[in-house]
Formats: structure tokens, sequence, C-alpha cells
């Protein structure tokens, strides 16, 4: 599939892209890229959607942020200028995975429909590290809020074992692949790891975006995978 770019919220984003029809915007987590969804686009595209999947801002071929912002309405509001930039209109889509759930929640009302996988509103996200077998899953999480998240991120095998560890049974080479091109570049992988310093607030919020964290009224589908090994399905 063809790389493409596109100018939106100040930043250049890298996409791919199949069909004609209103937008269906898929938006992919960490570790992870755009060419997670290659399977979905050419369905949703034979059904009659123009199907986008951008690399995330810091995601290369997506460039790092001058603003160095990664706080959920930072993402909110690339989100919402996406949709613009790429002509959506009342009956575009959004689907998001991981982090790509964070701009569903917050922007779903521009949509006439909308679907979270795998990560639930961070009310119910943030009291699941109450529990000590979720808080063992996330250790990565807290690694990522130290010095040492870099070093290790890069380190051979860490995100091949999370892979392993969060899809039991499923072939991640081809991902793993594509994540690693994504993630070579020091700043790059700083930006995927400054997702998480943003949540937990160990890098303050830039306060450009307060305007966009109001709450959805648009109903969403939520899917969680029964075996996934990141977030436990209880």
């Amino acid at each position: 599939m063809e790389i493409r770019t596109i100018h939106a919220n100040g930043v250049e984003f890298a996409y791919l892209a199949m069909g004609d029809g209103p937008l269906a915007l898929c938006l992919h987590g960490f570790p992870d890229t755009a060419h997670t969804w290659r399977h979905l686009l050419p369905t949703l595209a034979e059904r009659g959607y123009r199907a986008v999947a951008p690399f995330l801002r810091g995601y290369a071929p997506t460039e790092v942020p001058a603003d160095s912002a990664y706080e959920g309405a930072a993402l909110v509001a690339d989100v919402v200028a996406l949709h613009e930039e790429l002509g959506g209109d009342g009956d575009a889509v959004l689907v998001g995975h991981d982090w790509g759930t964070v701009p569903v929640y917050g922007a779903a009302d521009r949509f006439r429909r909308a679907v979270a996988m795998a990560v639930p509103p961070f009310g119910a996200l943030m009291s699941g590290f109450f529990d000590y077998a979720q808080l063992k899953r996330s250790f990565y999480i807290f690694l990522f809020q130290t010095g040492l998240a870099e070093t290790a991120a890069a380190s051979p095998g860490f995100l091949d074992g999370l892979w392993a560890d969060w899809s039991p049974g499923y072939d991640a080479t081809q991902d793993l692949e594509f994540v690693r091109r994504s993630l070579a570049d020091p700043a790059n992988l700083a930006a995927a790891i400054g997702y998480y310093r943003a949540m937990l607030g160990t890098t303050p919020p830039s306060d450009r975006y307060p305007e966009v964290e109001a709450a959805t009224r648009t109903p969403i589908l939520y899917l969680h995978g029964a075996r996934d090994g990141c977030l436990g399905p209880e």
C-alpha cells in the first residue's frame, strides 16, 4: 500500500488509504503502526469506505511534533483535524485500538459510528491498576516513566516480548518489522514513550488543547479480546 502524507494540526502525517466513499479512520496503538490495519483496509474499501490509517504523531514516517505534546487532548485534536483535512463528513466512522481509542472517546461526536478496541475509558482503565495481576502486565507503563525507558525499549527482544505476551499464538513477525522501522530513530522511540509519560503526568500537559476534552454523546462500540495479554478482559 502506498504511503501518502497530509498536514493536520501542525503535523505532517503519513497514512495508508484504500477505496472511495465516506471516511473510515483507523488508529493504531503501541508498539504498532498504521500497517496493523492492512487486513481491514481492503474490507472497508470493498464496503464502500475511503479507509485511512494514519501513523500517529511521532511514529515515522509521520513527523515528531514540534510541540512535543502527547497528552490525550493532542491526539483528539489530531483526529479532529484529520477528519477535516481528509474531507470527512457526518457519515465518517472512527476505529481505534490501544492509544487509538483515546481520540475515539474524545472525538466520536464528529463521526456517525465509533469503535474502541482493547482499552476502556480512562476511569475504567485506571481502576484496573489496583489489581495485582494487571499491575504486572502493565510494568512497561511504569518503566516508561524512568530514564531507563528508551534504553530498555530499544534493547533486543523488548518489543518482541510485548507482542508475544499481549497476542499469544499470533505471528507478529511482519508487524514487528514495521514497528522497528517506524521507531528506529531515537526521536521516534522517545515520542512513542512520551505518550505514557504524558498519561501519568511525568511530562506536564502542554495546555494547548483543553477545548477538545468534552465528553462524547455518541454511542461507542467497545471490543476486547478474551485472550488479551495486555489488559485483562476482567
